[in-house]
C-alpha cells in the first residue's frame, strides 16, 4: 500500500516545523485574525486570515511545490487551512498541531506586531 498524507497525518509538531523552516525554507502562514496575530506569532509569519486564504495564497505563496506550514491559535482552524490549501494546489501544505499554544510550550520565539 502506497503512503498517502491524509487529513491528520499532515500535522506536524513544533520541532518538525522550525526543521522544516531551517532545511526548506517553509513559509509560514497564520491564518488567525490580526488582532490575534498582533498578539504573537511565528518569526517572519505572513497573516492571512482564514476567510482570505482561498482568494490570497497564491499571491501570499508563489510557489505551490515549497513547503508551507498553517498555523492558528490552537491548531482547529489551520487544519481546515491545510483542506483549502491542497485544493489550490500546495501539495506541501502542513498544519502547526496544537497551534501556537504548543509553540509557546515549546519554548519557541515568538515575534508581536
Amino acid at each position: 500500500p502506497t503512503l498517502t498524507s491524509g487529513g491528520g497525518a499532515s500535522g506536524l509538531n513544533p520541532t518538525q516545523v522550525v526543521q522544516l523552516m531551517n532545511r526548506e525554507k517553509a513559509t509560514v502562514v497564520d491564518v488567525c485574525e490580526p488582532g490575534e496575530f498582533a498578539k504573537g506569532h511565528i518569526l517572519g509569519a505572513k497573516n492571512l486570515p482564514l476567510g482570505q486564504l482561498e482568494a490570497q495564497l497564491a499571491q501570499t505563496v508563489k510557489n505551490k511545490t515549497a513547503p508551507v506550514v498553517l498555523v492558528c491559535a490552537s491548531g482547529m482552524r489551520s487544519r481546515g487551512a491545510v483542506a483549502i490549501a491542497k485544493k489550490l494546489g500546495y501539495e506541501n501544505a502542513h498544519s502547526l498541531v496544537g497551534g501556537m499554544g504548543a509553540w509557546r510550550s515549546a519554548s519557541l520565539p515568538v515575534e508581536k506586531a
